[in-house]
């Protein structure tokens, strides 16, 4: 079949799961599983081998990711019971003011709390934000609610362990410590300087607050002082309540901590070519996750009990098992997409810069994002195209992985679920959701492959 064929297949097969997802409301993870059997069949594959295909390159990335991703929202369920996270938020907002919170809250979701189901971490985060923004005074409401925006998408494919890094980590055999690491890198001056561009644009007069705030927020939302209804939240704030004064906060952060550091220390000694079994077995990412899971166990139990810990760690498998069948098949299409020569193809435009590979596969993120809505598969689905060309032009898998996470950050839109909560708990319009949201992650994700390109010199 000749290149071009081949190409034409592809851009189909795409565009075929974005009209399934988008016109027909198929399931994104059924939708990916028809694209990638269409592009294996009409690019010669046949029918053995692209059912073969498909059902290996789900089955590599759950044996890369599958526990990382159960340990890590399990994890994040626990702590979401405790109280933990809205405890941390208030303690922030103690120590830095008011005025310093839209950076001190963004940079805490995209870095610390990842481990946070992002619809789960954006409730109990917003009514700590809502009280943040009326002592901000003016703007309040703009600056924080892009602050929950920016910090939350951000943190999903670029921090470990975030569901999208860790799908992409896996995808492109990017060791898991030294996405963690580079991660990070980009992560905070990303973060910082799109918040900071934000905040710029609605001091100089780019918000109204007549017709970008909805000027009687639902009561059901929030209420003046800050704290949730009934429901998934209140619970979160009558736990915060009662833990306060039982459990410090350091010791409820403390098994997470633990595990991100044994991660973290084993690619710096791998780097360093240090080597130690004691060492290398603890700093597995699973092994260090494993200990993050069962340490916060304990101290959740102790923290509010076994039988809230139980119910919550019911909630977190809930929760993982549509993450883990949507990551799946995004590695389906992906190995699919390899499988065909597609990396090859492409590698023949790219031999003079390792700079337009990244640029192309920041664009089909982006493309993907705005017709999908999900940051999760057009990230996967981006980064698997140009999986295979990193090898014959030397870039480095994980800033394919970076760059990818940043593309599907480009216009958070109408699509978004994470949109409309913001509009509604944030007591924003629509059309100052559009400022908020859609602008600030998409400022967002410019700044990431700015930063990420130059990158691609040194590495």
């Amino acid at each position: 079949m000749s290149d071009l064929a081949t190409m034409i297949n592809t851009a189909a097969a795409i565009l075929a799961v974005v009209v399934l997802i988008t016109r027909f409301k198929f399931n994104p993870a059924v939708s990916l599983v028809i694209g990638a059997a269409y592009l294996g069949l009409t690019s010669g594959l046949g029918v053995e081998k692209t059912v073969d295909t498909i059902t290996t390159g789900f089955g590599d990335i759950m044996a890369e990711v599958g526990l990382l991703v159960a340990f890590g929202v399990l994890m994040g369920a626990m702590l979401q019971e405790t109280g933990a996270i809205q405890r941390l938020v208030g303690t922030l907002i103690r120590l830095l003011g008011a005025n310093r919170m839209p950076y001190a809250m963004s940079l805490t979701l995209a870095t610390f709390l990842q481990s946070i189901y992002l619809d789960v971490l954006m409730v109990i985060s917003a009514p700590l934000a809502r009280s943040t923004a009326a002592k901000i005074g003016k703007k309040g409401t703009a600056k924080m609610a892009t602050a929950l925006a920016i910090g939350g998408e951000c943190g999903i494919v670029l921090t470990v362990p975030g569901v999208g890094a860790l799908a992409l980590a896996g995808l492109l055999g990017v060791p898991l410590g030294k996405m963690l690491l580079f991660g990070l890198v980009l992560v905070i001056p990303t973060v910082a300087i799109a918040v900071a561009v934000m905040c710029f644009l609605f001091d100089r007069g780019w918000w109204n607050e007549e017709r970008d705030e909805q000027q009687a927020p639902p009561e059901e939302t929030a209420g003046d002082d800050g704290d949730l209804d009934a429901g998934t939240g209140g619970v979160a704030t009558k736990t915060a309540a009662e833990t306060r004064t039982e459990t410090p906060l350091p010791l409820l952060f403390a098994p997470l901590c633990t595990a991100l550091v044994l991660i973290a220390v084993g690619a710096i000694l791998d780097v360093a070519e240090i080597h130690n079994p004691i060492v290398e077995f603890l700093s597995t990412p699973v092994i260090a996750l494993l200990i993050g899971l069962v340490g916060t166990s304990f101290v959740g139990r102790h923290a509010v009990g076994i039988e809230r810990i139980q119910r919550s760690i019911a909630t977190g498998f809930s929760e993982s098992g549509q993450i883990l069948i949507l990551t799946g098949v995004g590695g389906s299409l992906a190995a699919t997409i390899s499988a065909i020569g597609l990396g090859d193809i492409l590698g023949e435009y790219f031999t003079a810069s390792s700079a337009a590979p990244l640029l192309m596969v920041w664009v089909i993120a982006a493309v993907l994002h705005v017709a999908v809505g999900s940051v999760t598969i057009s990230a996967i689905t981006a980064a698997g195209i140009l999986a295979p060309v990193a090898p014959a032009l030397g870039i480095d898998p994980v800033l394919i992985a970076l760059a990818a996470g940043a593309g599907s950050l480009f216009a958070v839109h109408v699509t978004s679920n994470t949109f409309w909560l913001l509009q509604s708990l944030m007591g924003q319009t629509t059309r100052g959701t559009l400022k908020s949201c859609s602008v600030g992650v998409s400022v967002a994700s410019v700044v990431a492959i700015l930063l990420i390109m130059p990158l691609s010199l040194v590495l």
